[in-house]
């Protein structure tokens, strides 16, 4: 059965190079949003078996989406996937399982996702 990943970026372009990225790895559905806000609505609708937050977005920034997913989806794993340089004692305080950045690229995050599914 196909894991469902929610990916939330404000920039079209990584949301679906994601996407196309960890489809091909596994049996991974995707579901998309811009914002943090967005992620919110989809994650309560789809229920997702892990969260990739972008941190610098409109509306609801990665930061404040992921404490408030982690309200009432407190077992699904979060990445932050992000080109800003945080500290894992930070992240882990917000509700943040992983913080990836992106210039390490999308193999890592492919393996973190992997091993974060696994776990859960």
């Amino acid at each position: 059965m196909a894991k469902n990943i929610l990916i939330a970026d404000d920039n079209s372009i990584v949301r679906e190079v994601l996407s196309e990225c960890l489809r091909a790895t596994a049996e991974i559905e995707t579901i998309e949003a811009s914002d943090g806000r967005e992620a919110i609505e989809k994650a309560k609708m789809v229920k997702p078996d892990l969260i990739i937050l972008d941190l610098a977005m409109p509306v609801l920034n990665g930061a404040q989406a992921a404490k408030i997913l982690k309200q009432f989806l407190p077992e699904v794993p979060i990445v932050l996937f992000t080109m800003f340089n945080v500290g894992a004692d930070w992240a882990k305080d917000i509700g943040v399982d992983a913080v990836l950045s992106k210039p390490d690229g999308i193999a890592q995050l492919t393996a973190c996702v992997e091993s974060l599914l696994t776990l859960h």
